[in-house]
This record gives structure tokens, C-alpha cells and sequence, in this order.
């Protein structure tokens, strides 16, 4: 009964132990691939944006899965990222398309400024 009220607060403690998990595993990975892999992990936290926690699950899930495999077979960290870490981060953010905090800012944006503009609201 208690963790429904938690889960209920807080969000699923399976996906909170799944998450953990994952970060446990990029943690444990030789270097240069713990650091490049922690850095990207940061990355991903601030620019996708990610709300759904199945969908935030899943995408650190497969990127401690990539770096694993990185470092088992010894690639390099450039081979993996290219020349621009960025546009390698955020493709690999957009392959997961789950709800961001952002829509929910644009409809607000948006109704406001029908309201203001005196129209009706699309979201009405």
C-alpha cells in the first residue's frame, strides 16, 4: 500500500531502480569510454528533455548498452561520436520521442497567445 502512495508521489520505483542500473553500468566502464560515455549521459539529461520515465529508461538503458559494446570491442571514442559529439548526442535523443516538459511550455505559449490575439484556443 505504501509504495503505490510513493509511486503515486514520486513515479514507478521499477523504472527508478532500471535507471540506476543503467548508471551503474556506464560508471563501471574502463576508460576513455566512462568518461566519454558520463559526459554524454549529461548531455542527454539536460537537452532531451524527456518526461516519460519508460522512454528515459529505455534511452539510458541502450546508451549504457552502446558504451558497453564500445568498450568490449575497443573502439574508439571518436568512431563512435564523430567529430561532433553534439549532433551525435542529440540524434541519438531524438530516436526517442516520448513527451518532453517543453510541449507542454508550447501549448501554453500557443493558448496564450490566441487569447491574446482574441482568438480561440486550438486546445479548445
Amino acid at each position: 500500500m505504501a509504495a503505490k502512495w510513493i509511486e503515486t508521489l514520486t513515479g514507478s520505483l521499477e523504472q527508478k531502480k532500471q535507471y540506476r542500473q543503467a548508471t551503474a553500468r556506464i560508471e563501471a566502464l574502463p576508460e576513455p569510454h566512462h568518461q566519454a560515455a558520463k559526459a554524454l549521459s549529461r548531455y542527454l539529461m539536460y537537452y532531451a528533455g524527456v518526461t516519460d520515465g519508460g522512454t528515459l529508461v529505455t534511452m539510458f538503458a541502450d546508451h549504457a548498452d552502446l558504451w558497453e559494446r564500445a568498450a568490449v570491442d575497443a573502439t574508439p571514442v571518436r568512431e563512435i561520436v564523430g567529430d561532433d559529439p553534439v549532433e551525435f548526442a542529440e540524434s541519438f535523443a531524438r530516436a526517442y520521442s516520448g513527451a518532453q516538459w517543453i510541449d507542454k511550455e508550447r501549448a501554453r505559449l500557443t493558448s496564450a497567445i490566441d487569447a491574446a490575439a482574441g482568438e480561440p484556443s486550438a486546445s479548445s
